[in-house]
């Protein structure tokens, strides 16, 4: 390919996603495409499997490391990598979190969040040989709280790989079956499929935490690669399933215990860099097992996601430099209670009560932990500066008006957001608010019912403390950069949503994250007129009020009994 054909391509890639993007938008009257109505006979099954893969039960552990360690640098020692460890990592990430069951029906929740709670978003684990587990590449199933052996290194490749890997890491993959979105939401899936990978990337950055590892995405690698090494290129694998149920490449992780890791580009480069060549003569060489088992009977066809998904299919890039952080204070307490309680008892509620307040300090709190800090988890995962910001909507918070406020992440973006809102706004600092805190408020307000009506008309929006709409630093950084940053806008949208769930759990209080919202609408309320920045997920926080006739289970009571007596 020469460089005009290139350079074209590009053009033609960025174009297509900003018109996917711009397509499924939803308006004021009129929302995007859907098939208008939920398919329960072909409801998609929400557990993938591989039937013929060798299984390797995870145990059910627990870790008491406090919330509040999570966020300082070095307060947790490192655990040994093993099967223990390893089990605790998966179901703070991706497990279950509990069951839920109303009348006939039964589901299951997750520590990873999902739109409708469908989640596509699949987890794998590439392994150097341990105490019972072979070196190769494992698919997690949450509710078995299992690793499916996909394939087996070879020898040889596997004594490469340890010779070059430090003692104790190993790599995370994320896959996404659009289909799962797609079949309640229709053409603006895709989003949700991102919202959902972001998510997955927070919970497993967290999870990592909790344990004293660190983890960082593989920034360089193409998805081309990521496919051959998960698996899911395999077309016999999948032989059995229609195309909307196969899985499509998203992103890597590579852990390893926090007090080996120095600096995260020079681990990438020296340790991670190499290892990819080996690792796609392992997927390569290797020895596959499992059938992916078919999620729906039949599906509708939403050929604009998958023209989506092929306009931002990442290519290999050069390794990012992380960048170097501003130095800002210590986070101060949200709580001291373990950080696996907290993770576990995450929900998406689903009413607020409409007159709970919450004290402003806790409100800055909740802001200051979305800010990137050295070595703390899970802004040092991502190699980029805050690309994503927020206009807050403020109902009850004791101590400032209600009102509209805007919330930089980054200094950077100050001058090119405040000439971006041609809205007439203050942007006025408010007394008591930390320094490094870039909190604006931009005029008073009741802004109860125009929170409500952005976000589809939901009175969840208008009933919390606070509610939001993320920004994203959207038109210049997709063109410059390449429209495989469209998903990792709503990667990092997701992570911000991750921490404010977790947030909001420690301060005692609940939230949700809201999909469906009017875009412009939204736009409106800042005087945005372009595509230079543009909302990606809106978000409420507040006091729940929680819906009797359904009945909570433990997540993972059947397995305990199951394994403590196979006949049960």
């Amino acid at each position: 390919m020469n460089d005009a054909t290139g350079i074209a391509a590009f053009e033609d890639a960025v174009g297509c996603i900003l018109h996917y993007h711009q397509r499924t938008k939803h308006h004021l009257h009129q929302y995007a495409r859907s098939a208008g109505y939920l398919d329960w006979a072909n409801q998609p099954d929400p557990f993938r499997t591989f039937a013929g893969a060798p299984r390797i039960d995870l145990p059910l552990g627990d870790v008491a490391t406090p919330y509040d360690d999570l966020y300082r640098p070095g307060a947790v020692p490192s655990r040994p990598l093993d099967l223990g460890s390893l089990g605790i990592f998966f179901e703070l990430a991706l497990g279950l979190s509990a069951w839920k069951h109303y009348q006939n029906s039964r589901w299951a929740l997750r520590c990873n969040p999902s739109s409708g709670n469908l989640h596509p978003t699949e987890g794998y684990a590439i392994l150097l040989a341990l105490p019972g587990v072979e070196a190769g590449v494992y698919h997690y199933v949450s509710r078995d709280h299992c690793l499916e052996r996909r394939c087996t290194f070879p020898g040889a490749e596997a004594t490469k790989l340890a010779g070059v890997l430090p003692q104790g890491s190993f790599f995370v993959g994320l896959t996404s079956i659009h289909w799962r979105e797609a079949w309640k939401y229709g053409e603006r899936a895709y989003r949700y499929c991102q919202h959902d990978a972001g998510h997955a990337l927070a919970t497993l950055r967290l999870a990592a935490a909790v344990l004293g590892w660190s983890a960082h995405l593989v920034d360089s690698i193409a998805d081309a690669d990521l496919a051959v090494l998960l698996g899911v290129d395999r077309l016999d694998d999948f032989a059995r399933v229609a195309p909307p149920d196969r899985e499509h490449p998203d992103a890597m992780l590579f852990v390893q215990p926090a007090q080996r890791a120095r600096n995260a580009t020079q681990d990438l480069t020296n340790f991670v860099q190499p290892a990819l060549g080996l690792l796609r003569d392992g997927a390569g060489h290797g020895t596959w097992s499992g059938q992916a088992n078919a999620l729906s009977r039949s599906h509708e066809d939403w050929s604009i996601i998958d023209r989506a998904a092929e306009a931002a299919w990442k290519p290999a890039t050069t390794l990012a430099r992380i960048p170097i952080w501003p130095v800002l204070p210590p986070v101060s307490s949200s709580s001291s209670v373990p950080a696996a309680q907290i993770i576990r008892q995450r929900r998406s509620c689903l009413a607020l009560d409409g007159k709970t307040s919450i004290p402003a300090q806790t409100f800055y709190r909740m802001l200051d932990h979305l800010l990137p800090r050295p070595q703390v988890a899970p802004w040092d995962m991502l190699p980029w500066e805050p690309l994503v910001h927020m206009v807050l909507f403020v109902h009850r918070i004791v101590g400032l008006p209600p009102g509209m406020y805007l919330f930089e992440r980054s200094a950077a973006v100050h001058e090119r957001l405040r000439a971006a809102v041609t809205a007439e706004v203050a942007w006025q600092r408010l007394p008591g608010c930390p320094e490094h805190v870039r909190l604006f408020f931009l005029s008073p307000d009741d802004c109860r019912r125009t929170a409500g009506v952005i976000s589809c008309n939901q009175d969840i929006a208008a009933d919390g403390a606070f509610s939001l709409g993320m920004i994203a630093d959207f038109g210049d950084t997709i063109r410059q950069r390449g429209p495989w940053w469209y998903r990792r806008l709503f990667w990092e949208a997701g992570a911000v949503g991750q921490v404010l769930y977790l947030e909001a759990e420690a301060a005692g209080i609940r939230s949700t994250g809201i999909g469906c919202y009017f875009d412009d609408d939204c736009h409106a309320v800042l005087g945005l007129d372009s595509d230079r920045f543009q909302s990606l997920y809106h978000f409420t926080v507040g006091a729940p009020v929680d819906d009797p006739r359904l009945t909570t289970l433990p997540a993972y009571g059947h397995l305990q009994r199951a394994r403590k007596d196979p006949t049960a």
